[in-house]
């Protein structure tokens, strides 16, 4: 008991620090990201950001959803072959996965580009923009830096994966600026300004991987080529397909929506619900930091301590988190209308309203954030992917009536019931876990020894 207790302390402070680290990137990526939203809010008005932003949705929404979320798999497949010093097997597990980035790519571009030639009127925007909307989906060729981003998780290199979205933020308030000053304020340039920090992010992150590989002397040797690409990775693809179809029901609870009001409203009120949801994240962004500075610690946990380790520090994360997440909400609601209106401008002010809705549903899934990694690391990525269906399904059913009647209020709430729903799904598949691996004998010995503890602590 003590040797599985004693690593709690020092890996909740590790989880916090790569969590406080990650912040200090999120934070100034915040600040940045709000900056290069208001000058295009300023100079485009409501409707023409409505449109950069459902072009810029739907590149990413294809992006995530043809996308593995191999980062998981180099965590889950690689922390054993690096504490064991095994360089081939980490190095087949990254070739495995650069093959997952560099497949799922080509095929969102393709799809990509040919939707958005062919039913872009159907999403927000106007026949005349859909050349401008296919040429800004090429961008989903390196939107995939999974590979590279779940290596630094590996290393415990939070420090280099928190430069990687204020860089991406600032090529775009540098080329907002520039767009500004040289009079080429267009929905055109603004796209490729959008694309430069798309771009500027992936090459970040794949040089720094590749560096950390290398002064770990990890690339000698590597091959493109060689051995079945799961060899030694019993149920590699079962896992990474799974994790695939998870971060692809993600999109559900963020993209999508936004495709969603801008088809049915139209692109001013897509612009209100996406200004309110970049504030929110800003504002639940320090608590949900927790989630990427989680996964590699449950991982370590998995292969060293067991279970029981891993729970402990996941509710410890969990209380953690919901506690600066409902703060947040606080402020939210006191203070949300006017800092809105103050960075974007009073066209921006009715998105305020719809913002409490988002960050209300973010707390929720502040409160739950352990829950999803516990599955993923438990090798239970199916679990969580059934529940993310179900929850997913009756999202995307019920939306287009709740944005019919309600607006984007309806989406609003929509968005709360739904990650209260994904919550209560994914602790039950947690708890049945628990139940499955615990022996009958073991179940039927700690329900008669219930009582004796009551009675003796009377």
């Amino acid at each position: 008991m003590i040797a599985v207790a004693s690593p709690e302390r020092p890996l909740l402070h590790r989880v916090l620090q790569n969590a406080g680290v990650l912040l200090g990137g999120r934070a100034a990526n915040a600040l940045i990201s709000l900056g290069y939203m208001a000058v295009a809010a300023r100079l485009l008005g409501v409707r023409e950001v409505g449109v950069l932003i459902l072009i810029n949705a739907f590149a990413q929404l294809v992006g995530e959803v043809v996308k593995f979320n191999s980062w998981q798999t180099v965590l889950h497949y690689g922390s054993g072959p690096l504490a064991a010093g095994e360089r081939g097997k980490l190095q087949q597990v990254v070739r495995f996965t650069l093959f997952l980035d560099v497949a799922s790519s080509l095929v969102g571009v393709a799809v990509a580009v040919s939707a958005a030639m062919l039913f872009g009127d159907r999403l927000g925007w106007s026949p005349a923009d859909s050349p401008k909307a296919a040429l800004y989906c090429l961008t989903i060729l390196v939107m995939a830096s999974a590979t590279p981003t779940g290596l630094l998780r590996l290393f415990d290199r939070f420090d280099l994966i928190a430069a990687q979205a204020p860089i991406s933020s600032l090529v775009r308030l540098v080329g907002s600026g520039l767009a500004f000053l040289l009079g080429a304020a267009t929905l055109s340039s603004f796209l490729i300004v959008w694309a430069a920090g798309t771009i500027a992010a992936f090459l970040y992150a794949a040089s720094q991987a590749a560096l950390e590989m290398r002064r770990r002397d990890l690339l000698g040797g590597f091959r493109w080529f060689g051995a079945p690409l799961t060899a030694g990775m019993p149920g590699a693809w079962r896992f990474a397909w799974a994790t695939n179809f998870n971060s692809s029901l993600d999109v559900a609870f963020t993209h999508t929506i936004t495709i969603v009001v801008g088809a049915l409203a139209g692109p001013a009120p897509a612009a209100l619900w996406r200004i309110g949801r970049q504030v929110a994240d800003a504002l639940a962004k320090p608590a949900r930091l927790l989630i990427p500075a989680l996964y590699p610690e449950l991982a370590r946990l998995h292969v060293s301590h067991g279970e029981l380790a891993m729970r402990r520090l996941a509710l410890q994360v969990g209380v953690v988190g919901g506690g600066v997440g409902t703060a947040l909400l606080l402020i939210t609601v006191l203070i949300g209308k006017p800092v809105l209106t103050l960075v974007m401008g009073p066209a921006f002010a009715p998105a305020a309203a719809i913002m409490v809705w988002q960050v209300a549903a973010a707390v929720i899934g502040i409160w739950a954030l352990p829950l999803d990694p516990m599955l993923v690391t438990l090798g239970r990525p199916g679990d969580s992917l059934k529940v993310r269906l179900v929850v997913a399904g009756g999202l995307l059913a019920a939306l287009p009536l709740m944005i019919v009647r309600f607006g984007i209020t309806g989406a609003g709430a929509a968005l709360v019931a739904a990650m209260a729903a994904l919550a209560a799904g994914m602790l039950f598949m947690l708890r049945r876990h628990s139940r499955l691996r615990t022996p009958p004998a073991q179940q039927e010995m700690a329900c008669a020894e219930g009582p004796l503890r009551a009675k003796g602590g009377e």
